[in-house]
């Protein structure tokens, strides 16, 4: 399934660094494969990994405000907690799907069984 994690990027100049984000995944999974070309614009970076519930594929917008992800929900929920603590507590970060048939904000303290919990209410 596809979820995606952003900002509003109008609302601040501020962006997430592309290494910062690929340290982090190298720290928290192991075997990142990150890919050596320019995609699209929201696919200029991604990794793949193996998490908990399978494969996942990260893509990473060119402008920085946010990521999309190709995994099973508890794992896309752990990568957007992951790009919430890369991003200032002052700056308000969405996780949803694909379709839009839910939106959840990531506050500072989420963690991804607290992303699960919310998407769950909401569908």
């Amino acid at each position: 399934m596809s979820f995606m994690a952003f900002f509003d990027g109008a609302t601040t100049t501020w962006r997430v660094d592309p290494a910062a984000l690929t340290s982090a995944i190298r720290d928290r999974w192991d075997d990142v494969e990150v890919a050596s070309r320019h995609r699209s614009e929201v696919a200029a970076y991604s990794w793949t990994f193996r998490a908990n519930d399978g494969p996942v594929d990260v893509f990473f917008a060119e402008d920085g405000t946010g990521l999309y992800v190709d995994a099973a929900l508890p794992d896309a929920a752990e990568v957007a907690c992951l790009l919430r603590r890369s991003v200032p507590e002052d700056v308000a970060l969405v996780f949803c799907d694909q379709g839009y048939s839910f939106d959840v904000w990531i506050s500072s303290g989420s963690t991804a069984a607290d992303l699960v919990r919310a998407v769950d209410a909401q569908t």
